[in-house]
């Protein structure tokens, strides 16, 4: 089966588990922001990466190749991929109207601090500004796609961020549920203030202990997980009525694996979850033979 990815890892991910899959392009790194606006190489050091991958997806980015790349070579393929998870950092938007992707490779690189530096401002995800010109843009992809005849050929990878870890349960997202993870977190810092005093510590050194307390790596995943996944729910609608079909999971499906490759996040899952998209691809690909 011939695979064009216009997303991040989650989709790539899941393709490693289909053994007759070809990755035959995979565009990463790249908002659909690019596709309309992008702000070109000249100028941009990113001789700080040292990864032929990662420059090479930095440089498509900034070219906005992405529909191009999968659109030359649509007769060979079977099935396009897309998914959302590369628009959640937000993108630099240049004096001159032009953008770039803020992807993890842009910050290393030190392009993000040189954009900063020039006047650029970063759009962050999830207001308005950047859902306005997000929705643009995926319709620019969405069309780009139907004009090289890949509309049929085409679904959205529509997942939710997974807020538990592999073998716990799916936290509850209400109000009560929030607030009880922040009182324990709170209960912590008043037992280490409290140890610190007894042991003869200022109170000035107490409470600086007090307001150090981090959260356990389970709260972190599940309130980024919620918080993503509230902030991604306008786009997931959007995109979905934009493509017309989708493959959707929620959280409460999905966990997350403390053995993917790239290390435990909300986006890396485990491998039954990976399997259970592989089996709705199949079937969509089936639909369409």
């Amino acid at each position: 089966m011939n695979i064009a990815i216009f997303g991040s890892c989650v989709s790539r991910d899941t393709c490693e588990f289909m053994p007759d899959a070809d990755v035959r392009a995979y565009v990463a790194r790249q908002s659909v922001r690019s596709l309309l606006a992008p702000h070109g190489t000249d100028g941009v050091d990113l001789s700080e990466l040292t990864s032929a991958f990662q420059e090479r997806m930095v440089v498509g980015d900034l070219e906005g190749n992405g529909a191009r790349r999968i659109a030359e070579i649509a007769d060979e393929l079977d099935v396009i991929l897309v998914d959302l998870v590369d628009e959640r950092r937000g993108y630099w938007e240049f004096p001159d109207g032009t953008s770039m992707t803020n992807s993890i490779e842009v910050e290393l690189s030190g392009a993000g601090r040189a954009a900063r530096r020039s006047g650029a401002r970063l759009v962050e995800f999830g207001t308005d500004e950047h859902f306005a010109a997000w929705h643009v843009g995926f319709e620019a992809l969405v069309a780009s796609l139907g004009v090289a005849g890949l509309a049929d050929k085409t679904v959205l990878i529509d997942v939710e961020w997974a807020a538990a870890l592999a073998g716990a349960p799916h936290p509850r997202g209400d109000v009560a549920s929030v607030l009880g993870r922040h009182g324990r977190r709170l209960k912590r810092g008043v037992r280490e203030a409290s140890r610190r005093l007894s042991t003869g510590a200022s109170v000035q050194e107490a409470w600086r202990r007090f307001s150090e307390i981090k959260p356990t790596e389970a709260e972190e995943f599940a309130d980024r997980a919620i918080d993503a996944n509230e902030k991604f729910m306008r786009y997931r609608e959007a995109a979905r009525q934009m493509v017309g079909v989708a493959i959707t999971r929620s959280s409460g499906e999905l966990r997350i694996s403390r053995e993917h490759k790239w290390g435990p996040q909300p986006f890396h899952f485990r491998d039954e979850d990976y399997s259970s998209l592989v089996d709705s691809i199949r079937e969509f690909a089936a639909e369409r033979q």
